[in-house]
């Protein structure tokens, strides 16, 4: 048994490779979970679609508002198993919901014109097919036919196919996608080597995985933690270390589901911008979960925290964006419990020779003080 121990080989993770500049440069993403059950539900994939353009989406609008965010790229999150396996793109592969207007194509190229990658959210998990009685939103028929044998499309073999051949579409058809989100593995994807393939296919584009320190993802992300003290320190909740990409992946409104459900739900200003900067001062990205409605704009609570993030982000963006968090492994002061009831972060420049302290928590006196950590 040792010997044969011995013998495996170990997995390695590319922790650290070029195509991930952009995102290590980045402070900030949006997260977008909307699909055909965004409230007020749509069953029928063609009346979605046809009240998403009368309400007058566009991409532009989710473009700008992950802008005033800070956010480098938003990651779109609609073929999922609690939002219909909406498919907002044209396909040739029947078995769930797809639309005419190319949705996702727009938004890629929206998000180029205007420097926001963007991400697709990939789902493994078929137990929510039948959530709604009497709706079918997983078509085995139709699929079964496309390949020419018999598919079940509500068990995780079946599904995994499925999903199998929409990331080979998706990975034709846009090329300037940055990546896939994925939520968690399944065995038909693992056992087809799909990761890869993407790898082979699409060499620039990253992989995440949710919860998971997966080896061949470049980013790991830690979902919607609490618990800790101060509430707003997020990366004390999180088990991925530097160097790795990690991602702090918590919803704005402080309650209701990741989706819109038809409720206008309030934001925690105070919250929200802790975890921002703590999450900046450990080196992780905040992905900040949106509920938009089925038109694409978001509640009132949500738009008026965007427009206040635009203001408030503007004058401390060079302190966030190209930083690392500092006190570990890129220098810097030590970040936590200061003086006085003070708590903060620090994040550094390229090679610490400037260093930036955020005050989260503001101390009883009028004096902040770093401890020294003991290096030059």
């Amino acid at each position: 048994m040792a010997a044969a121990l011995l013998g495996a080989p170990a997995a390695t993770a590319e922790v650290q490779h070029p195509r991930q500049q952009w995102m290590r440069d980045s402070t900030a993403g949006l997260f977008l979970h909307w699909g055909m059950f965004t409230a007020p539900r749509h069953v029928d994939c063609e009346a979605w679609e046809h009240d998403v353009t009368a309400g007058g989406w566009t991409a532009d609008y989710w473009v700008d508002e992950a802008r005033k965010l800070g956010a480098s790229y938003i990651v779109l999150a609609t073929f999922h198993s609690r939002l219909g396996y909406a498919r907002p793109w044209p396909s040739k592969i029947p078995g769930s919901c797809s639309t005419e207007r190319d949705f996702l194509g727009e938004l890629v190229n929206a998000g180029k014109a205007k420097g926001i990658k963007v991400m697709l959210y990939m789902t493994d998990d078929p137990q929510w097919h039948n959530e709604v009685p009497g709706v079918r939103t997983l078509d085995s028929d139709a699929y079964s036919a496309y390949k020419g044998e018999k598919v079940d499309l509500t068990t995780r073999e079946g599904f995994g196919r499925f999903s199998y051949d929409q990331f080979f579409e998706v990975m034709e058809n846009y090329p300037d996608l940055a990546g896939f989100w994925i939520d968690n593995d399944n065995e038909y994807w693992e056992n087809h080597h799909l990761y890869e393939q993407i790898r082979a296919k699409r060499p620039s584009w990253l992989l995440t995985n949710n919860n998971e320190d997966t080896p061949i993802m470049d980013t790991v992300s830690n979902e919607q933690k609490t618990g800790m003290t101060p509430a707003y320190d997020y990366p004390s909740a999180a088990f991925t270390p530097m160097p790795r990409i990690s991602e702090g992946d918590y919803k704005l409104p402080t309650s209701g589901d990741w989706w819109y459900d038809g409720k206008d739900h309030p934001v925690d200003f105070r919250l929200s911008t802790g975890r921002y900067i703590t999450n900046a001062g450990s080196s992780m990205k905040s992905l900040m979960a949106e509920t938009a409605m089925v038109n694409g704009r978001f509640p009132p609570s949500q738009q008026e925290y965007n427009d206040f993030m635009a203001d408030w982000t503007a004058p401390i963006r060079a302190s966030l964006q190209g930083t690392e968090g500092g006190g570990y492994m890129y220098g810097g002061m030590q970040p936590g419990f200061w003086n006085d009831g003070a708590h903060g972060v620090v994040t550094v420049g390229p090679g610490a020779r400037t260093q930036y302290v955020h005050v989260v928590t503001r101390p009883g006196t009028d004096l902040v003080r770093l401890r020294d950590n003991g290096y030059r």
